[in-house]
Order: C-alpha cells, then structure tokens, then sequence
C-alpha cells in the first residue's frame, strides 16, 4: 500500500520550543495506525502539526510523498480530513449543512455548494447509514449521531488521510462500538487513518500499528500485539494493566487491575 503521510526526525511546537521531539512516523492507505499516550505528552500539538496547523520546527513531513509546504491550503484539504472530539452543537445546523461544511476547500468564494457538492455531501451520509439524519438539526441528534455527522463532513472532503482526535470521548458504550466499526469499514475502503484514544482496547480493536508516546516521544512503533503488552502499558500510565487474549472474539483486550479497598464491616 502507498504511504499516505510520513514523519521523520520531526520536532514539533510552538515558535522555538519544542514539544515533542524526533517523531517517526508513517501511515499508508487502507491502515489505522493509532497513537496512544498521557495528557500532556505532546499528542495534541503533533496533531496540529499533522493537521497542517502548525509549522514543523525540525524534520521531514510528508503527505502524498510530498512536503507540507508544498500543498496550498485548498489542495491540502481536500487530501486530510479531521474528526474532532465529539462536540456540542454551537447553532442549530441541519446535519446536511454540517456535512456541507466538509467541501468548503472545493466551493469557490461567495458560490453556492453545487449540485456535486451536494450529492458528495449525501454520499458521505450514506455511507455511515445516516441518510435519515440528513434534515434533522445537529442540536437535536445525539452524541454518536453527532460523532458520525462529523466523521461524514470529513469524508465529504474525498480525503486519502483521516485524522481522528478521541473520537469515542464522551460517548456511551454503544457509540463508542459503532464508531470503532465505522473506522474499520473506512480503513477497508482504503483511507489511511491516525486516531488517537485514551482506551488501549480501543487500539488493540481496531489498530493496524500502535505508536507509544511518553514526554513528548515517540517511546514504541509497531502491531498492537508487540506494543501494547501489560508492561509497556505500566511505563506509559503508571498502573498495572493485564492484557488477555480472548478467543471467542479472537483479540486482546486490556483490563485494569484495580487496587479495591475491603470494606469494613
């Protein structure tokens, strides 16, 4: 498969400082690579970075095989979509208009979306089975419903990379399960997807690599079953953590040892 975005020696930050340094990474079409790590291990200003938001101070990024600077805003957002953490709705935006908002790079100044515009729009919708959603306001939908409206908008973009920030945080249970089969389907498809999550199942789940990151470094880079083991979680969150194979659903899930205090009687 093509290597859709690839990072090496990157340092990223702000003005002189870095925040995170000598990041190696790649993803290829078609792969979930899926970052793992503390607050405030630097993931959010890599994201950034990644994203476009953010200059590299050091290092080689690449999208496409070729370098950031090289792509002008339009024609890098067409190519990288984002999915933010699930949000509360600011205005009362029908779902189709929120969708709408994904093919903003494609639609000239003062122009109307046109009639392509509108069926990629619809298109999207259909593709996550949201279709019914479509004249409904965002504010009147739920959580997961919200999620995928927002995943939509980034498909309408027609994007080769998806970058994907928590995007089960604050989401029920059952959510959380339709956007991690939601991310599965899309990585069939052929889009490359970087994901970060706060839940290590999550990544054993649906991941194709994991990348480890502590104190503003990438510490580990590889499968879910070499990387997320109960040691490697312990050094990177401080807390004992087993990691069992489950043959029924054949997969390793992560489950965490918690110290419980005997009640007195």
């Amino acid at each position: 498969m093509a290597v859709i975005l690839e990072a090496v020696g990157l340092d990223v930050g702000y003005g002189n400082t870095s925040i995170a340094t000598d990041i190696g990474l790649s993803v290829s079409a078609g792969e979930v690579v899926c970052l793992l790590g503390p607050n405030g291990c630097g993931k959010t200003t890599l994201f950034k970075t990644l994203l476009g938001l953010l200059p590299p101070l050091r290092g080689r990024l690449e999208l496409g095989g070729s370098t950031y600077a090289s792509y002008s805003r339009a024609a890098f957002a067409r190519r990288v979509g984002y999915v933010p953490q699930a949000q509360a709705p600011t205005f009362a935006f029908r779902v189709i208009d929120i969708v709408l908002m994904g093919r903003a790079s494609q639609i000239d100044l003062f122009r109307t979306p046109s009639t392509n515009d509108l069926a990629a729009a619809n298109a999207a919708l259909d593709a996550l089975g949201i279709s019914h959603l479509a004249r409904r306001h965002f504010s009147e939908i739920s959580g997961g419903e919200r999620q995928m409206a927002l995943i939509a908008r980034a498909l309408a973009q027609g994007p080769q990379l998806l970058v994907m920030d928590e995007p089960t945080s604050a989401l029920d249970f059952g959510n959380e399960v339709r956007v991690l089969e939601t991310i599965q389907s899309l990585s069939a498809s052929g889009l490359a997807i970087v994901l970060s999550t706060h839940n290590p199942s999550h990544a054993l789940a649906c991941a194709d690599r994991v990348a480890l990151m502590k104190a503003g470094s990438i510490i580990a880079f590889g499968t879910p079953e070499e990387i997320v083991t109960s040691r490697s979680l312990h050094d990177l969150y401080g807390v004992d953590v087993s990691v069992t194979y489950m043959e029924q659903e054949k997969r390793h899930i992560c489950i965490p040892s918690l110290k419980v205090k005997e009640k007195s009687k």
